[in-house]
């Protein structure tokens, strides 16, 4: 199924947007592995976003959405913990990759891409936020989006331009087939850890001790 921009704008009016099939909330699977921790680090139709250092011993990659209760709580609760712990200490490079659950998802996906460019800092800045308002945005998608970008000096027109981008949904949508159907993700968060995948949100000290069982071996 193509999502076109005619049927993004539409969507992001209505209520109840899982019903686009495309872009259905996906209940977890038990025992769904990835094929490799290669296939984990492997971009597909869009560069990484990432913190840490590229040659860090542990990589952790995160699959998340913006309208996700889950992601929105494990970004308050675990992800600074991690950040201030691991990633700015140079032991952890995390990816923060998008897995739409619905079309508000992908427009806060394609504003957030477009705000930072290709800078990772400013990425999980815009991600950051867009949790932080997470009612705001399922509540009245458009308004909130088109706030926030001219907050970080976009026009509306150019908001506007930017959640009708059809080549950039389309870049987002291959991303996540290759999700689903290499690395099995079915729902957010999935995390993987040197390619093992972790789904839904853990508490700290969980990621905390198997990033330094990783560490020490």
């Amino acid at each position: 199924m193509t999502i076109t921009r005619r049927a993004c704008t539409a969507a992001l009016s209505l209520t109840g947007l899982a019903a686009l099939a495309h872009f259905s909330p996906l209940r977890p699977v038990v025992g769904a592995m990835a094929q490799s921790a290669a296939d984990v680090a492997k971009p597909v139709a869009l560069p990484d976003m990432a913190l840490g250092p590229a040659d860090a011993s542990v990589t952790i990659t995160e699959y998340a959405a913006a309208t996700c209760p889950h992601c929105a709580a494990f970004n308050r609760d675990v992800f600074p913990k991690i950040k201030s712990e691991y990633i700015e200490t140079g032991k952890v490079r995390y990816v923060l990759r998008e897995f739409p659950l619905n079309m508000k998802d992908a427009a806060c996906s394609m504003l957030a891409r477009r705000i930072a460019s290709d800078d990772a800092g400013k990425y999980f800045a815009v991600v950051d936020l867009l949790f932080k308002q997470q009612d705001a945005l399922i509540e009245d998608t458009t308004e909130t989006l088109t706030r926030i970008g001219t907050q970080a000096g976009l026009s509306p027109q150019a908001v506007e331009e930017c959640i009708n981008d059809q080549a950039l949904l389309d870049r987002i949508t291959a991303d996540r087939k290759y999700a689903v159907e290499v690395l099995k993700v079915e729902g957010t968060p999935t995390f993987f850890i040197n390619g093992e995948m972790i789904r839904g949100g853990r508490p700290f000290v969980e990621f905390d001790k198997k990033i330094k069982s990783l560490l020490k071996s």
